[in-house]
């Protein structure tokens, strides 16, 4: 799969909570850390997303926010 997104992040699958119409994915990161994604529900089960899954997140630049603690 090559992808123009430059913010590829190699994680594995932790768990799927399916909703009506979302679905949340939670994936662990290499060093430990949780991402969590809000996808659509039809999106996860097209993909067939189970737990221990490989996947790439992908992060779109215009949708990040930055925090700094004073």
């Amino acid at each position: 799969m090559v992808l123009s997104s430059r913010n590829q992040l190699a994680a594995r699958v932790k768990e799927v909570r399916l909703g009506g119409i979302m679905a949340e994915v939670i994936v662990e990161l290499s060093d430990g850390q949780e991402l969590v994604a809000a996808i659509t529900r039809s999106s996860a089960e097209r993909l067939d997303l189970k737990p221990g899954d490989a996947v790439v997140a992908l992060v779109k630049a215009t949708e990040v926010m930055i925090g700094k603690e004073r």
